[in-house]
């Protein structure tokens, strides 16, 4: 076939579309933090890893989750009323106005770009009734996407509770869930930010030096700081094809951390195409032959000698002869490749079967594409 591997074909009846896991890789050197972890934001693949499951104090890199339950609200184009209770928090701000009417898309710049806890008390007000009401849709969606060792009290990360915590693990798998936001990533991304609307115009500048200055390929993020949690920092970074998220938690030295990682991270993995979009060559059995394919391509980060060992297998339903003659009651599914490296599951895809229109697959069908789980981050 066309792509990293040419895969080996078996021919065996199987049920399939099972889970799968990533690999992950043990910590090189060291870093600052207490707690740090570098991700593969595509597979979820750990690169390095520090205490990645520590229960730690976040600041307001609990923002993020503020951020992507407020785009998810689809009420980015409303006005919130800004209450004395929003006012009145303490800490970083972006200085609102009692009664004052702002877009929830300028407030959500504001809790990014300058960490504003006006901003966040303002969020949680509109978009979940109460502050109490949106700390149950905080934790609800934690639980959701998997953030198994996370606790939310508020929507801003100050020390005004004892149970609020997270890992960098727990950190990672919101990250890399919110980067599939399109909109959450321009916002993450934006280093300078005018508003729309409310009292007067402000102007955001984004208090991640890694995307404003110190590393280029630097894609998004959000800073943290209280005296009880001490610095905390998510990143994420692209290059070569690669998208990393960095996270760190206590860390004295969070910008050569996240830089120290992407080093790692950029130079010892490359995005590999294990498996390539289109037909799939080398099929033995002449009912298959020039008749299965699949739909997009399977990349994964791996260093240049797991790129030698990673293996393809081709696992085929047996063809039906005297039922399939007729064309039509092929299933349009009719096997799956499964991706490993030293006999770990990466991943598996489905195979499909060209009835002559390789663009004819239901949103049941699509919704299979969607095969992968993590072991790693998901």
């Amino acid at each position: 076939m066309k792509g990293y591997k040419k895969i080996l074909c078996y021919m065996i009846v199987t049920i399939f579309l099972a889970g799968t896991f990533p690999l992950k890789s043990q910590a090189q050197g060291d870093v600052s933090a207490r707690s740090a972890i570098l991700i593969d934001q595509r597979s979820g693949r750990i690169l390095y890893e520090k205490d990645i499951h520590e229960k730690r104090r976040i600041a307001s890199i609990t923002k993020i989750m503020t951020a992507i339950l407020a785009v998810e609200s689809g009420e980015m184009n409303k006005k919130v009323k800004v209450s004395r209770e929003a006012i009145q928090t303490e800490g970083s701000a972006i200085y609102l106005e009692e009664n004052e009417k702002i877009l929830l898309e300028d407030l959500v710049y504001g809790l990014m770009l300058r960490s504003g806890n006006d901003a966040a008390e303002a969020i949680a007000e509109h978009v979940g009734g109460s502050k109490e009401g949106f700390v149950y849709l905080m934790n609800q969606k934690a639980a959701e996407i998997g953030m198994e060792n996370t606790e939310f009290a508020n929507p801003h990360g100050l020390d005004d509770h004892e149970n609020h915590y997270s890992t960098a693990y727990d950190m990672a798998i919101l990250m890399k869930y919110a980067m599939n936001s399109k909109k959450f990533r321009e916002i993450s991304g934006t280093k300078t930010y005018r508003t729309k609307s409310g009292a007067h115009v402000r102007v955001f500048k984004n208090k991640n030096k890694l995307l404003t200055s110190l590393y280029p390929h630097t894609t998004g993020g959000k800073t943290g700081y209280t005296k009880r949690a001490k610095r905390t920092l998510v990143s994420s970074a692209q290059k070569d094809g690669l998208d990393l998220i960095a996270v760190t938690i206590n860390a004295p030295s969070d910008w050569d951390d996240h830089i120290y990682m992407y080093n790692m991270g950029f130079d010892n993995y490359k995005a590999t195409k294990v498996v390539q979009e289109g037909e799939i060559e080398g099929v033995k059995n002449k009912f298959y032959e020039d008749k299965l394919y699949v739909k997009r391509d399977f990349i994964y980060p791996l260093t240049e000698k797991e790129q030698e060992k990673v293996k393809t297998k081709l696992t085929l339903l047996k063809p039906r002869k005297k039922e399939w003659k007729d064309e039509r009651n092929v299933p349009q599914i009719v096997g799956k490749i499964s991706i490993s490296l030293d006999g770990k599951a990466l991943g598996e895809m489905p195979i499909y079967y060209d009835h002559g229109g390789k663009e004819t697959g239901s949103f049941f069908e699509k919704a299979k594409e969607l095969f992968f789980i993590g072991q790693g981050v998901q």
